[in-house]
């Protein structure tokens, strides 16, 4: 089967289940034919994006969010307004999509949630399927629990999930637990898409934390909590285009660039993660079984949502703030994470060839099959 990728590029998230899954379609003898990425001037991609695809990184300019002056919360209206002056742009975008699709020919275009990609199906209607992939898609499904209050936010969500979608034959929504497929909303629920990297690692309990933040901003509250408290370690990720690859702050506090290798090493031997909601940090929390702290985006609903999904999941606990102290008090007292976690992590392959098997029939790596997906059943 010959894939092609369309990956929305604000966070790491979807960057890196886009890795996952090339690696997975490789060894399954599927094709990865080309890589569209979304970007903006906002954030640059990461080096270790750029080189973890044996096929050509093609980048678009694509919707994104606007932030606050202090780079922590995301301004709704501004983002909505710059965005739509910006149109034309986003127009060039599509037809460079369209022209990759025109010469590689997909079987399946598959979409990590770019706005653009929901758009380019509705309006260019390519040959072959669409599907959509990301935790976003599970919204629509009967048992998820949205944030309470936030009318405007909730709505605004749930329309850019649905524009990501226009026209998607598959809706992959991937789940910090098992859920039952609504096959009327053409749901289907899968685990979290990891990479093989971090299925390697061995784990140990450290005496430091480890945080992400995707908006820089937060550094500040992160570097005033560190000097406030010596006594507690932490080792800092961000991707402030100015600093260097590590910048160590202060004694008790470092800062690293987004590196997705050093970064799972670190998160291998901590005590803990403290990250802003993004999904595929959280899950990557839980597969190592370390406790996760949950701190949302101010005025990104999705992260509010994310973080509740977490807790019920027992991935952790939320809170509004970088607060390590509060964190290492919770820890005290009580314990997160299970072995079904990574169980229902491991299961992945299985799920993802059946659902290539169902619409393409039995054109799929048979010893790929044999090999790793029999013993990537879930143990229930």
């Amino acid at each position: 089967m010959r894939f092609l990728f369309i990956i929305q590029g604000e966070g790491r998230g979807h960057m890196t289940q886009a890795i996952a899954l090339a690696q997975l379609l490789d060894k399954m003898g599927h094709q990865l034919s080309a890589v569209c990425i979304g970007t903006s001037k906002r954030r640059s991609i990461p080096d270790f994006v750029k080189n973890a695809f044996t096929v050509p990184l093609h980048q678009f300019e694509s919707p994104n969010f606007i932030t606050d002056k202090k780079q922590k919360g995301i301004k709704i209206g501004k983002t909505i307004t710059n965005n739509l002056v910006k149109t034309k742009d986003f127009i060039s975008s599509m037809e460079k999509i369209h022209a990759l699709v025109t010469e590689h020919e997909p079987d399946i275009i598959l979409n990590f949630y770019d706005i653009l990609g929901g758009l380019y199906n509705f309006l260019y209607r390519p040959k072959g399927q669409f599907w959509v992939i990301g935790h976003q898609y599970l919204s629509e499904h009967r048992s998820f629990v949205f944030a309470k209050g936030f009318r405007i936010q909730k709505y605004l969500f749930n329309l850019n999930t649905q524009v990501t979608a226009l026209g998607a034959d598959k809706k992959l929504a991937l789940s910090f637990r098992p859920l039952e497929d609504e096959q009327k909303k053409k749901i289907v629920v899968l685990p979290p898409l990891l990479r093989e990297d971090l299925k390697n690692l061995a784990t140990q309990d450290g005496d430091f934390y480890l945080t992400y933040m995707v908006n820089h901003g937060y550094s500040e509250e992160v570097m005033n909590f560190a000097q406030r408290n010596p006594e507690i370690k932490i080792e800092a990720f961000w991707d402030k285009k100015e600093a260097g690859k590590e910048f160590k702050a202060l004694d008790n506090l470092t800062f690293h660039q987004v590196d997705d290798r050093l970064f799972l090493e670190k998160m291998a031997t901590c005590k803990g993660l403290v990250s802003t909601a993004g999904f595929e940090s959280i899950c990557e929390a839980m597969y190592l079984g370390k406790p996760v702290m949950f701190v949302p985006v101010q005025g990104q609903y999705e992260q509010l949502c994310n973080a509740l999904d977490a807790e019920i999941s027992g991935a952790g606990v939320q809170h509004t703030h970088f607060d390590f102290k509060y964190f290492d008090k919770i820890l005290e007292t009580r314990n997160f994470g299970t072995d079904q976690a990574k169980n229902w992590i491991d299961s992945f392959p299985f799920i993802f060839q059946r659902q290539i098997e169902q619409s393409y029939g039995t054109r799929f790596n048979s010893a790929y099959r044999e090999q790793t997906i029999t013993s990537s059943v879930p143990n229930s």
